[in-house]
Parts: C-alpha cells; sequence; structure tokens
C-alpha cells in the first residue's frame, strides 16, 4: 500500500468539510499579528492545493511543495487561470527542500508535521524551512496531539460521496508512538458502471509540543509561541490539535 497514488483524486471529495477560508483567515491574522518582510509564502505539504488557492486569491506569492505527484497534479489543475499570480508546485520531501530564493513565510497545515515519521528527518525540514526563510520571516504549523492520535486506536470511520467510499481504522502502536490509518478506498468509474478499489496506509508521528519546540529552537527559530486549534489563545488541555508560530530573527 502507498500514499496519497489512489487518494489523490478523490481527496477534496472526501475533505469536503475542511473550511479552507476559515484556515486562510486564521493565516492571515497571524501574519497581520507578526508581520511579514514579504508577500511571498510556501505552503508545504500543499496536498491538492486548496490553501495555496485560498492564499494566492488573497494576494500572496505562494509556492506550493508535497512529495506526492499525483496531489501536486491536482493542485496544478486546480490553481490553473487563477485571477491571481499563478503559484510554483515543486514536488519535494520536507527535508530536502530546496527552493530558488527565499520566503517571507512557511505554513505546513492540516497536520503535515505528524506524517513525517521520522523526527530527525523533521529536525532537517525545520532546517530547511529556516534557511530559506527572510529575516523576521514565520513559520506556521499545526499538528495532531499524542492524546488525538493515541484515543484513534482502534477506531473504524466511514466517509462516502456518490460515487466514493472510503473505510479507514486507526491502529496506535506505543512503542512506535505512530498511528497508522489503513483505508480502503472505492471509486465508482461511471463509463464502465463498476467499482475500482484501492488500498493505502498512512501514518502519523506523535510528538509532543516540547519536543517540537526543541526543534525548532535546534532549527533557529526564536519568539515560539503554540495555540489552540484556530483559535488565538493558548492550548487548553485536551486540545485536539495546536498550532505552533516561530520567528526567524530579524
Amino acid at each position: 500500500m502507498s500514499s496519497y497514488d489512489f487518494l489523490a483524486s478523490c481527496y477534496d471529495e472526501l475533505t469536503y468539510d475542511v473550511d479552507y477560508s476559515a484556515w486562510a483567515d486564521y493565516i492571515e491574522a497571524h501574519f497581520q499579528k507578526r508581520g511579514l518582510p514579504g508577500k511571498t509564502v510556501l505552503d508545504l505539504a500543499c496536498g491538492t492545493g486548496s490553501l495555496t488557492k485560498e492564499l494566492a486569491l488573497r494576494g500572496y506569492e505562494m509556492i506550493g511543495v508535497d512529495l506526492s505527484g499525483d496531489m501536486l497534479a491536482e493542485a496544478a489543475e486546480k490553481n490553473r487561470n487563477l485571477d491571481a499570480i499563478p503559484p510554483i508546485f515543486l514536488c519535494q520531501s520536507m527535508d530536502k527542500l530546496d527552493l530558488y530564493g527565499t520566503i517571507d513565510a512557511c505554513v505546513c497545515c492540516l497536520d503535515s508535521v505528524n506524517y513525517v515519521t521520522n523526527p530527525k528527518k523533521l529536525q532537517k525540514a525545520f532546517e530547511r524551512v529556516h534557511l530559506f526563510l527572510m529575516p523576521g520571516g514565520v513559520f506556521l504549523f499545526d499538528i495532531n496531539t499524542p492524546e488525538k492520535l493515541t484515543g484513534l486506536d482502534g477506531q473504524i470511520f466511514l466517509d462516502e460521496t456518490e460515487d466514493t467510499y472510503c473505510v479507514w481504522r486507526a491502529e496506535y502502536s506505543k512503542r512506535r508512538r505512530v498511528c497508522s490509518y489503513f483505508m480502503d478506498i472505492f471509486r465508482l468509474d461511471e463509463e464502465a458502471g463498476l467499482w475500482d478499489r484501492g488500498e493505502e496506509l498512512h501514518e502519523e508521528y506523535a510528538y509532543t509540543p516540547q519536543e517540537l519546540e526543541e526543534y525548532l529552537r535546534r532549527a533557529g527559530f526564536k519568539d515560539i509561541r503554540q495555540y489552540g486549534n484556530l483559535k488565538m489563545r493558548k492550548p487548553i488541555p485536551g486540545e485536539d490539535r495546536i498550532f505552533f508560530v516561530a520567528r526567524k530573527d530579524k
């Protein structure tokens, strides 16, 4: 089983409930609070480019980076012919990020950080983001908390649309600190009148907030803050999602 090869074409249908406009509002609130040196923003692990598009339409010069070529193909099509500066899309892993120039901010959303299941690679990814940020630049990302990931153990979920049916089960390994999602995806081939079946495995690592703050400090970031789920306040106990905002020294 691989990740996103089969899911890419139906990812947007299965995540229809994600309010990307609200996410963009939240991101902009932090940008305005911290101030950016410019308007070039990296959407790291951009997926199908929905957030990339939302921010591009708000006047940001966007770069989208993702490891999945299938997801990037969807992103490029979605962002074609925008009434905005066209985003640039690059197929790269986070720990080997290599941009053509500097950026003023980086966002890495929808628990994409958890998908880096090797802590050493995540440390390297933070260092690469820091390298390409302009002085005064902002790095914003969110995580699924360890409490949320451990609580998913043994859960079974069903997502369904008119032509897509997805069943996935979650298993948490305390030894590995990894939550694995085993997905069975069925897509209707309308021309043939038959259902295609695909299997995928996705994994998320249960990073603690303390570990992530240390990784950010080691990478050179300063003024590191934590926030609740799409909130401008500190996280509360039991929060499922935490946001981090860090700055590169001016």
